[in-house]
């Protein structure tokens, strides 16, 4: 079979496309945890990032138990959702509930600059890495909500307590219209990735249509696919009343899951010669063939 150098398959020496198709927020609401095990079942999704201290997290471990084919990761949560920590613990992060707040670029600086807010940080990162553990799920990969893991600081601590976790593959949120200002700050990640030994795609689809990943997106990308390790994530529910929160109003998670479980997105993925996997069969060589 292909072996991967560098985060690339290689088939006799051609580079060959692999494919990750993940659902991030597994365990955010059991609508969500519902969309994911009908879409490992009887659709293409092939990867989920778990949220360790989502309401809905009981229910997706034990629905992810029962799918062997289904790889799971953890989806850190160090914005815009709940801490996995008591706020005692972890005061300088979190607001009265226990809640992350959503300006990224002020938690940022703060991550950075201040000494005792970092430290407390490695204890949210440590404490989510411990949860997943105790899920007895292997992890297949990590990634962080909003793609916080992009910043320096968050990346360092990942990767330096990941490590002790067993943490092999990260998502690199690399695009094809990734803006011109971040992708300094997407290239610092590749290499600080690569000097790590920690597997990862080469591009993402899913950021410019976040929330919107329905049938025809996902034929567009499909037919689009560069060689080498790409993901589409997205954020499939089943149908309900009510966005699960304030910040996916506009998110179409039904038309997702639609997509994922649609016949002629499979055909696509068959005639495009893609196999599909988690991240951990990049190094593990169990890529199934589309």
């Amino acid at each position: 079979m292909e072996s991967v150098s560098g985060g690339r398959a290689q088939a006799h020496g051609q580079p060959q496309r692999r494919l990750i198709i993940t659902a991030d927020d597994f365990g955010l609401h059991p609508r969500v945890n519902e969309a994911v095990e009908l879409a490992c079942r009887h659709g293409v999704l092939t990867a989920a990032s778990l949220m360790v201290g989502a309401p809905a997290i009981q229910d997706a471990v034990q629905r992810a138990r029962s799918l062997p084919g289904l790889r799971v990761g953890l989806h850190l949560v160090l914005a815009d959702g709940a801490a996995t920590l008591p706020r005692a613990m972890i005061p300088a992060l979190v607001d009265a509930q226990g809640m992350f707040g959503d300006n990224m670029v002020r938690d940022g600086f703060r991550f950075f600059f201040l000494p005792h807010v970092r430290a407390q940080l490695a204890m949210e990162i440590r404490a989510q890495f411990d949860a997943f553990a105790r899920t007895g799920l292997a992890l297949d990969h990590v990634n962080t909500h909003k793609h916080f893991h992009m910043h320096p600081t968050v990346l360092s601590l990942i990767l330096e307590i990941g490590k002790e976790y067993g943490m092999r593959a990260m998502r690199l949120p690399c695009e094809s219209d990734t803006p011109l200002w971040l992708q300094p700050w997407v290239s610092h990640m590749r290499a600080r990735l690569d000097q790590a030994g920690i597997a990862h795609n080469d591009y993402v689809v899913g950021i410019a249509r976040t929330g919107q990943m329905d049938e025809s997106t996902l034929l567009e990308a499909i037919a689009r696919l560069p060689a080498g390790v790409g993901e589409i994530y997205c954020h499939p529910a089943s149908p309900g009343d009510g966005a699960l929160t304030a910040g996916m109003r506009t998110y179409r998670h039904a038309d997702e899951l639609a997509a994922l479980l649609s016949t002629r997105v499979a055909a696509a993925l068959d005639a495009a010669g893609a196999v599909r996997g988690g991240f951990a069969d990049l190094s593990a060589d169990r890529f199934q063939t589309a």
